[in-house]
């Protein structure tokens, strides 16, 4: 169906949430009002989500008016952004929501924007050869991710070799963190330029935060703008009309209470890059940690593999649409408008549609299992791997029971999805060189007809990761041929990043999660090869 009337409020409309919640036995959005739950949560009542989410909540409902206390960091930002205008060349350093909403701003606004996430050498070793003289490197999170700390002491490493001081090596950093946070101190050591972030907010919603913001400055985008657009549309928060984020929770809520818990997410092309990423962490993260919720799945567009189907409620989003442009045909749900209220209305949905589910948004249990898998590695070194067989530029690492042929062991672990089932397909490897590897998302999709997700690591464990416990797993590494030493470390990026990928796998058969690898010997060849296998899967 094709999305209908709209909940619309500062320029930020919301278009057939209504028929999603006439699916429903009863309204969702009734029941809600008849709990004052709009109002409740712009007034930040951590009493929503139950007894056992009142504390977590008391301490992360800061989102809701967070846009409010940025406009502190305004005068901060623009002197950081013309003492370092000779530095043009922006490095994120961040992992999680710390990354993926700086991402989308930058790619929706035009502006220029390194995002490393990934402890890939191929990767890192090509943005440390970018402009060195010319960059500055944001740290972001609450805490040094064992990436994150790789990077910085690359960075700095590289920047003394450059024949830098120290003094001049620490103004191409700047820290952005929570007060009081394990990397407060690295940035105190470094004697580097610290922002402090909201410490009411968490990472998933933190996207007007320092943490989307600061990067997003430097990146020369005018973030000032983000927080006209959201404070907008924070009066209509409360209303019980005219509300566009309570559409979209009712709608979202509705859809999973129906069976339809799988949520595509499908650009429409009218101008907002990037967001669908930072969506699906939000709603995976915010409604999978109970082990039930919303699968939120980032589609490439509206007539892509996935983006349509049974069980399936389909999102669209993108900017304001003008008289000549409609929403694609198929979306149940269209969400357009400008990119701060797009940030905030998601963040209110999330925490709508987890009332509606019972599930705490704010929790994040065993958040940390694969982190903790992943040092155990580095530590005592990797267990020895045989491959169950080789085929041409492939070695696969296969359960028992599947096929010794490569297509027909995708064609087994895609047979062996449940009817509520999905497949998350997760690459380590290098986002830009081995771009090509993220079409298997949609060759898998259009061969199973089950949501399949696709995401890089290690930005998945620190994203979608929390929900992304079930369903069953294809996991793609690849051979390191030019590796990097991570300094004062002592191991290397690649081997770094085998750990990590080798401690997803661990963590996952510890939850009996069936888990496929597939190792490219050969990258260029290895993934050129898997997609040609995954296009003969097709039925």
């Amino acid at each position: 169906m094709s999305a209908g009337p709209a909940d619309a409020a500062a320029g930020l409309a919301v278009r057939g949430a209504d028929a999603v919640d006439r699916s429903a036995s009863a309204s969702i959005r009734d029941a809600l009002l008849a709990r004052d739950v709009p109002a409740r949560l712009a007034a930040k009542d951590p009493t929503l989500w139950g007894p056992g989410a009142e504390t977590g909540a008391k301490a992360r409902l800061g989102w809701v008016d967070t846009h409010r206390r940025s406009r502190e960091l305004l005068p901060q930002l623009a002197e950081l952004t013309e003492e370092l205008a000779d530095l043009e060349h922006v490095v994120l350093a961040g992992a999680g929501g710390s990354a993926l909403a700086p991402e989308a701003i930058a790619r929706t606004l035009g502006r220029p924007l390194t995002v490393l996430d990934t402890a890939d050498p191929g990767q890192v070793r090509a943005a440390l050869a970018d402009r060195l003289d010319r960059t500055v490197v944001v740290l972001s999170g609450g805490s040094a991710t064992v990436e994150t700390d790789s990077h910085r002491r690359a960075y700095w490493h590289a920047f003394l070799d450059a024949g830098m001081t120290e003094a001049e090596a620490a103004r191409h950093f700047v820290v952005v963190t929570d007060p009081g946070s394990p990397l407060e101190a690295v940035a105190a050591e470094m004697g580097v330029v610290t922002i402090f972030a909201d410490p009411d907010v968490s990472g998933r919603y933190s996207a007007l935060t320092a943490f989307g913001l600061a990067p997003s400055a430097l990146a020369g985008v005018a973030v000032a703008d983000l927080l006209d657009d959201a404070d907008a549309l924070a009066d209509s928060l409360g209303r019980d009309r005219d509300n566009p984020g309570l559409a979209l929770g009712v709608a979202l809520g509705a859809a999973a209470t129906t069976g339809r818990g799988t949520v595509a997410l499908v650009p429409d092309g009218t101008g907002i890059d990037g967001l669908g990423d930072w969506a699906e962490q939000l709603l995976a993260e915010s409604t999978g940690g109970a082990g039930v919720g919303i699968l939120p799945v980032a589609v490439e567009s509206p007539d892509a593999p996935g983006a349509t189907g049974p069980g399936l409620l389909t999102v669209s989003y993108g900017g304001a649409l003008g008289p000549a442009v409609a929403p694609p045909a198929a979306a149940d749900v269209a969400v357009n408008g400008p990119l701060g209220a797009q940030f905030l209305a998601w963040e209110y949905a999330s925490a709508i549609a987890a009332a509606v589910l019972g599930v705490d948004p704010f929790d994040q249990p065993d958040g940390a299992g694969s982190e903790e898998q992943a040092a155990r590695i580095l530590a005592t070194g990797p267990a020895a791997e045989t491959p169950s067989f080789t085929e041409g530029a492939i070695e696969v690492y296969a359960p028992a029971g599947a096929p010794a042929d490569l297509a027909g062991t995708l064609r087994w672990l895609l047979d062996g999805l449940t009817d509520d089932g999905y497949l998350a397909a997760t690459a380590y490897l290098d986002r830009q060189a081995d771009a090509a590897v993220a079409g298997l998302r949609p060759l898998l999709a259009r061969a199973t007809g089950r949501p399949v997700t696709f995401g890089w690591g290690p930005r998945g464990r620190h994203s979608t990761g929390q929900h992304h416990r079930g369903g069953s797993h294809l996991q793609v590494t690849g051979a390191v041929t030019d590796d990097l030493p991570v300094p004062g470390r002592p191991y290397t990026f690649g081997e770094l990043q085998a750990a990590q990928a080798a401690g997803d796998r661990q963590a996952l058969a510890g939850r009996g999660r069936p888990v496929l690898r597939l190792h490219l010997t050969e990258r260029a060849a290895g993934v050129a090869q898997l997609l040609d296998a995954a296009g003969r899967t097709r039925t």
